[in-house]
C-alpha cells in the first residue's frame, strides 16, 4: 500500500468514528477526486484526528459555525453523527439552540433546531427499523 493509499485509509476511519460506521462508503467512489482528498486525508486525517481538541469539541465549533450558515442539513448530518456516538444528553440537546439563539439569531438558530430534531427523528426510525 503506498503512503496515499495509507492517508486515505486512515481519513477514512476517522470520518467513520466522526459521524459513525460506514458514513465513509459514500466517499469511496470519489477517491480519485482532488477536493475528495484533501478532506479525507487532510481535513478528517489530520485535523479530525488532531488530539487538541475531542470529536465531540471539534463538533460544538462545527454546530456553531453552521449554525450561522442556516442549514440545517449539515447539522443534521453532524447532529447524527453526535447521537451514534452518544455525545450529548437530550437536555443538553435542548440547550444548544437555546444558548446560540442570543449568538446566531432566531432565523438561523431555527436551522440548528430543525437539524437537531431531524437527527433525533432519524436516529428514532433506525431504532425502531432494527
Amino acid at each position: 500500500m503506498t503512503m496515499k493509499e495509507d492517508a486515505w485509509n486512515e481519513g477514512l476511519e476517522i470520518v467513520d468514528a466522526v459521524y459513525g460506521p460506514g458514513y465513509s462508503v459514500m466517499m469511496e467512489p470519489y477517491k480519485d477526486h482532488r477536493f475528495n482528498r484533501e478532506i479525507v486525508t487532510n481535513l478528517f486525517r489530520n485535523l479530525w484526528a488532531d488530539t487538541a481538541l475531542t470529536i465531540r469539541e471539534k463538533r460544538l465549533l462545527v454546530l456553531g459555525l453552521t449554525t450561522m450558515l442556516g442549514r440545517p442539513d449539515l447539522i443534521e448530518t453532524q447532529m447524527t453523527g453526535a447521537l451514534i456516538n452518544e455525545e450529548f444528553t437530550d437536555e443538553q440537546l435542548e440547550f444548544l439552540p437555546h444558548f446560540l439563539l442570543f449568538y446566531a439569531g432566531a432565523g438561523n438558530t431555527t436551522a440548528l433546531f430543525r437539524g437537531i430534531e431531524a437527527a433525533k427523528a432519524k436516529m428514532k426510525a433506525a431504532k425502531d427499523g432494527a
